[in-house]
């Protein structure tokens, strides 16, 4: 299984992006999913978690609000849109799955199975 993001840039504070994550290899649509991010200097840290039919989601709470998790199964994308974004999410975001069987989203990083490449947002003025 392999996943890419995609859709970072650089913003100025109060705008917004949609990352997008495409699955791709052997995939279960059902799998749990989530978006990480690594600001620079700092672990890796949970932004936000998607269940496998995308009716439960979870936030930090440092996003609350202002960054919305999704997923298309049918054309296995999962998305992440951050509105009103700010100088300290400015991070390389990366895309998670969990392993099939495992259909709810997760805070723990140690419960992903699969990562991506990440993309990098830039919030600055």
């Amino acid at each position: 299984v392999q996943l890419q993001a995609s859709g970072g840039g650089v913003v100025q504070p109060g705008a917004s992006l949609t990352l997008s994550c495409v699955v791709s290899g052997r995939t279960d649509s059902n799998n749990g999913m989530g978006w990480f991010r690594q600001p620079p200097g700092k672990e890796r840290q949970f932004v936000a978690s998607i269940s496998g039919n995308g009716r439960n989601t979870y936030y930090d709470d440092s996003v609350k609000g202002r960054f919305t998790i999704s997923r298309d199964n049918a054309n296995n994308m999962a998305y992440l849109r951050m509105n009103s974004l700010r100088i300290e999410d400015t991070a390389v975001y990366f895309c998670t799955g969990r392993a099939p069987g495992y259909y709810s989203g997760s805070y723990y990083p140690s419960d992903y199975s699969y990562w991506g490449r990440g993309t990098q947002v830039t919030v600055s003025s």
